[in-house]
């Protein structure tokens, strides 16, 4: 079930790295406590406890599974490369949308890291996608579900950590 290699921040590899390890140590151990305690009721066929410590030991289970085939095929950007004067991911982009006279910042990011609600949005996404390699002062439009927005490029920076 390859996913085919991945793009990753350094921050976001970390954060798969962190979220790995916790869901193989402590949270591993409290379900196997939860289970324990549940077994401890008894008869196990009519046991609500015993059966909802088991679902979460499998949704923990799976989640391992993922973040370990995530981790597998991450290929971490290498920051120190990145032409700041140019968008890539790992920039920081603030734009002008032009027709909503609003200023926006937007963090480029690998597609499993993206967030809109943090401003971190996916260089695959048609804004992110539409922003890669541009620079400060280009115009573009970009095609967007509910239209098209046409924007200005004010400052690139390298994303800080």
């Amino acid at each position: 079930m390859s996913k085919g290699k991945q793009m990753y921040t350094q921050q976001g590899y970390q954060e798969l790295v962190d979220e790995l390890h916790y869901l193989k140590h402590e949270k591993r151990e409290k379900i196997k406590n939860d289970i324990a305690v549940a077994r401890s009721f008894g008869d196990l066929s009519e046991n609500s406890e015993y059966d909802e410590a088991r679902n979460e030991q499998a949704k923990n289970e799976a989640r391992i599974k993922e973040l370990e085939e995530l981790l597998e095929n991450a290929v971490i950007l290498d920051e120190s490369t990145i032409d700041t004067s140019v968008i890539s991911l790992g920039s920081t982009v603030k734009v002008l949308n032009i027709d909503a006279n609003m200023e926006v910042t937007y963090d480029l990011v690998g597609s499993n890291e993206a967030n809109p609600l943090e401003g971190k949005i996916s260089d695959q996404a048609p804004i992110g996608a539409a922003l890669i390699g541009k620079r400060a002062d280009d115009e573009l439009e970009v095609e967007v579900p509910n239209g098209t927005i046409r924007m200005k490029v004010l400052e690139v920076s390298r994303t800080q950590g």
